[in-house]
């Protein structure tokens, strides 16, 4: 069963060279409860801090060679069945593995460590440091919160169904898997000494912070300029799973779709919704219900979406006008009233036959075609059936979790304050990536295959990695094989 991770923010303490004063809530469970406020507005300090961090990176980034290299890695797992993506980091020399959840709601790193008095069983080992020489503890210093004998950094994350995960921060090498160009570099993160309640009893060892802060591996790597300012996620399709990451920048086809994204208003990464479309029709709503209060956030590590209820009720009439063959039927669990039906089918390549497609559109004009996959998930009880992904939230705030970007490549380019998409097969975008000098593959599987791809998403793979392969690369387009199901063309080599 799924779980939904809400990144619900209430204060935040995380120290380190710098200290964070806010406070990420997540709630993981299968099935939504209301939302509560994802987000607390920052204080002016922080949001001048940032602006200040804004104009130090751009004149960084302006002075990188257009050869920076990328770290690019596999994503494993599945959104709906195990409740997350996770990638493989090596940590520490020789490397320690760990599998990690991808996280664009997080600021901090963390894996179990070796003297954790209380976590759970995981993936992997532990984190041992004294088995590492080239671990460092980060020092106590005026700047962070100290543990009890005042010699090492500690940070601090607490969630709102009473999950925890606390520790000391240190400082080691980080590798990024052979199959990356980007050598290792070293890199602060979390070792866990304690963690309760979800986090204890996940599959998988820890966090990979992708969020906006000094903390996370994505700052750390921009402030070293071994990397551009951006990244790229790319999460597979129903029942497949998988997917790719780009630690660094890409250059965007002319089709993918941009929006602005404000990163003085929140901590988190936002888009600027304006309104939506079902089955190429205009949703009723009041004028900014998607801006209100924190606006509309993109959270990799929420798996579910959530909108303002007026919206939320748009969206669920809208669609039940449009299924008139289907039958509703209960949902998978009863202790929630999920809106499902069945008589669609096995096959997730035929669903636009039995539901409508539904178009997001930007401030700037820009629109993003959802497929029914974004929008539904499969009821785990009946065959053919298939429930609604999008829920109400008790907040104003718009909540898009990883099911709205299913099969897309979804790149945040933080240098350029916008976040950009691309439907493409995230589960075959792996295959798709080449080494400069290598032959361009040709488009192969179309995506009415897509349900027979045999990739086993919760395998990973094991081993150290090696520090760095040679050559740039480059994800060659793939929209060549959705002609029919996303109307688009194809594109040139990225």
């Amino acid at each position: 069963m799924a779980r939904t991770w809400l990144h619900l923010t209430s204060s935040i303490i995380v120290c380190a060279l710098i200290c964070f004063n806010f406070f990420t809530v997540d709630a993981k469970d299968h099935h939504p409860r209301p939302m509560l406020l994802p987000l607390q507005l920052t204080s002016r300090n922080h949001s001048q801090q940032r602006h200040l961090d804004n104009i130090r990176r751009h004149l960084q980034q302006s002075g990188l060679s257009s050869s920076t290299p990328n770290a690019r890695m596999r994503l494993y797992d599945d959104l709906l069945s195990n409740g997350y993506y996770t990638t493989r980091l090596w940590i520490g020399t020789p490397p320690q593995e760990f599998a990690l959840i991808v996280d664009t709601g997080s600021t901090v790193t963390y894996v179990p460590c070796s003297s954790c008095a209380h976590c759970g069983k995981h993936q992997d080992p532990r984190f041992q440091p004294d088995l590492s020489s080239t671990y460092q503890p980060v020092k106590c210093n005026p700047s962070c919160n100290c543990d009890d004998e005042q010699q090492q950094c500690t940070y601090d994350r607490r969630y709102a169904e009473m999950s925890s995960s606390s520790g000391v921060l240190g400082e080691d090498i980080v590798s990024f898997g052979n199959e990356s160009e980007l050598v290792p570099q070293r890199a602060v993160f979390g070792c866990e000494n304690r963690e309760t309640g979800d986090l204890y009893s996940q599959r998988a060892d820890g966090i990979m912070g992708l969020g906006r802060g000094q903390l996370s591996i994505v700052d750390q790597l921009v402030d070293k300029s071994v990397i551009g300012d951006s990244f790229s996620l790319c999460y597979g399709g129903m029942d497949v799973g998988g997917g790719a990451m780009v630690l660094g920048k890409i250059t965007p086809p002319p089709e993918m779709v941009f929006s602005h994204s404000d990163p003085f208003r929140s901590p988190y990464y936002n888009i600027e919704l304006k309104e939506m479309h079902v089955a190429g029709k205009r949703l009723k709503l009041p004028t900014g219900v998607f801006d209100g209060r924190h606006g509309t956030v993109l959270d990799s590590g929420t798996t579910y979406a959530y909108f303002q209820k007026d919206a939320f009720v748009a969206f669920r009439d809208a669609i039940l006008r449009e299924v008139h063959s289907l039958k509703r039927v209960r949902g998978p669990d009863p202790n929630y009233d999920d809106i499902c039906f069945s008589g669609a089918g096995r096959d997730v390549s035929q669903l636009s036959k039995s539901f409508p497609e539904v178009e997001m559109v930007f401030n700037n004009g820009n629109k993003l075609l959802l497929s029914p996959e974004n929008y539904l998930f499969r009821h785990t009880k009946l065959i053919g059936a298939y429930c609604l992904g999008i829920f109400a939230n008790t907040e104003s705030t718009t909540l898009l979790g990883g099911i709205v970007v299913r099969n897309t490549l979804v790149t945040y380019d933080r240098d350029n304050d916008r976040i950009g998409f691309l439907k493409t097969n995230c589960s075959e975008l792996w295959r798709r990536v080449k080494i400069s000098g290598a032959p361009a593959l040709a488009p192969s599987v179309s995506q009415s295959n897509d349900t027979n791809l045999e990739i086993p998403p919760a395998s990973a793979p094991s081993g150290s990695p090696a520090n760095v392969l040679p050559g740039a690369w480059h994800i060659t387009c793939i929209l060549a094989m959705f002609p029919v199901f996303l109307g688009f063309f194809p594109c040139t080599v990225l």
